[in-house]
């Protein structure tokens, strides 16, 4: 019997193990993630979700080859907590901020923002190793400290439009872009750009092509429109031969040239051989919009949200209700439709599964991730929300504090502390028109329960509002 050196042995088993791991299947790079968020566009306001008269080419056709979501809601009903609950993945209730001001006494109204050890998705993605971007609106940060802007949280890459002028230090103009904290500012020039998306989507397009290209990313892009206060556009498209009222003219061409720009972004991510292998997702962080006193948008206009009652600030699902699309190729059906409820706190979860970190424990949110690729998907028991309006621009005689809450079908809301609360069956009745509180005084009982314990104390947002008018101001207790 023939026999071989021991170390040819070694040899052969060496270059045997260095032929089979050759051949197994490379790793696969994880996915980018694109988000794209509107701001103030109503859930009936794209083609894709029952539109009839504002063209949106671009999103409708991204919305066939993506998963549509029917029974997505929003953080709150107006941007800052909306986002605030977006960036830390926590309810509306439990997260700090739970309106557009805060109340500090007196008559002090005042801006609250995340508190620079807040975590946010920008550290999620940066403790991943993706390269992160964020563009366009924050709207969660005290303007003199830096360290509560999109760059102070995680993002490698941050154009961020800043709303209020600077207590300290030197004063600068609200329009334009700060990037990366406050050096270098670019201003606005509609002169120069369609519409501010348009502005905006010039600083993705330079993130994308001046990214590293052995790491994977994330985009937040923060849009502009279709929000009351976007500023002037140049061009109102087909609508401003429309015998339509200006400011409806100028609501649909906003729309219409945000789509144009979702379209200018996919096709670049495609141009640059990256959008297989990407993510997008497009929603909302509110309702629409819409005027008081009949000036302005008017909901009706365009139906810009179907059926759904109310708008903007509302706690009925047409302030909370928005769409969500989510595209990935050869991993989600195209044209695949759901109804499962979720919210803009699952987002933190999801993107955790997705890109391979652990879910953080400060999240009360639940990944959809098993919905997206086709399997078995956890519900929550319930969804609720918890609301404060300012005093800046209203009185409030009930305290302007609002609560609602979604369990499977029903739907309880209840605007001021001491009043009922209402109950609607949204299988049946998704207008909510028909209060079936007096039939269902179990289901009343659960939800006021929800109400109460299923949140935390916030310093400027009281539990119950703060009763205000002409001539004095008092908190509950």
């Amino acid at each position: 019997m023939k026999t071989y050196p021991r170390y040819f042995l070694f040899t052969v088993l060496f270059l045997g193990l260095l032929f089979f791991s050759s051949c197994e299947k490379p790793q696969q790079k994880r996915p980018n993630i694109v988000f794209l968020l509107a701001d103030d566009l109503g859930y009936n306001e794209l083609g894709a979700y029952g539109q009839k008269v504002i063209k949106t080419p671009h999103l409708d056709k991204l919305a066939k080859q993506s998963m549509k979501f029917t029974d997505f809601y929003a953080g709150n009903s107006v941007c800052s907590p909306s986002r605030a609950v977006l960036l830390t993945g926590r309810s509306s209730a439990y997260v700090p901020i739970r309106g557009n001001a805060g109340y500090f006494g007196g008559d002090d109204w005042a801006p609250t923002w995340l508190e620079k050890n807040e975590f946010t998705l920008g550290e999620l993605f940066k403790s991943a190793g993706y390269q992160s971007a964020f563009v366009g609106k924050w709207h969660l940060d005290d303007p003199d400290d830096v360290s509560t802007w999109a760059y102070g949280h995680g993002f490698d890459y941050a154009a961020q439009e800043q709303w209020t002028h600077r207590k300290a230090k030197r004063k600068f103009p609200v329009g334009g872009l700060w990037v990366n904290g406050d050096q270098e500012l670019f201003p606005y020039d509609f002169r120069e750009h369609e519409c501010k998306d348009d502005f905006y989507t010039d600083f993705a397009l330079k993130f994308l092509d001046n990214k590293e290209t052995d790491k994977p990313f994330f985009l937040f892009m923060s849009y502009r429109a279709p929000h009351s206060f976007e500023g002037p556009i140049r061009d109102t498209l087909w609508y401003a031969q429309e015998d339509w009222p200006k400011a409806e003219q100028a609501q649909a061409a906003k729309v219409t040239l945000q789509d144009k720009q979702v379209g200018r972004l996919l096709n670049h991510l495609e141009s640059i051989g990256e959008l297989d292998n990407t993510i997008v997702m497009y929603t909302s962080d509110n309702g629409a919009h819409f005027g008081a006193g009949g000036k302005g948008h008017q909901l009706e206009f365009f139906d810009s949200n179907g059926p759904l009652k109310g708008g903007k600030r509302d706690l009925y699902e047409g302030g909370v209700r928005v769409p969500l699309l989510t595209y990935w190729k050869d991993k989600i059906k195209p044209g695949a439709v759901t109804d499962h409820i979720s919210a803009f706190q699952d987002l933190m979860p999801t993107f955790a599964e997705i890109i391979g970190v652990e879910i953080p424990e400060q999240t009360d949110g639940i990944s959809f991730l098993p919905l997206l690729l086709g399997q078995e998907q956890e519900k929550h028991e319930y969804l609720n929300w918890e609301f404060q309006l300012s005093g800046w621009f209203q009185t409030l005689p009930d305290g302007g504090f609002r609560q609602s809450a979604r369990i499977g079908y029903w739907k309880g809301v209840r605007y001021g502390i001491d009043s009922k609360i209402e109950l609607y069956d949204l299988n049946n009745d998704e207008s909510e028109t028909n209060d079936l509180a007096d039939q269902h005084p179990e289901m009343v009982a659960r939800i006021s329960k929800i109400f109460e314990n299923s949140r935390n104390e916030s310093s400027a947002f009281p539990y119950g509002g703060v009763k205000q008018n002409h001539k004095s101001m008092e908190r509950y207790p």
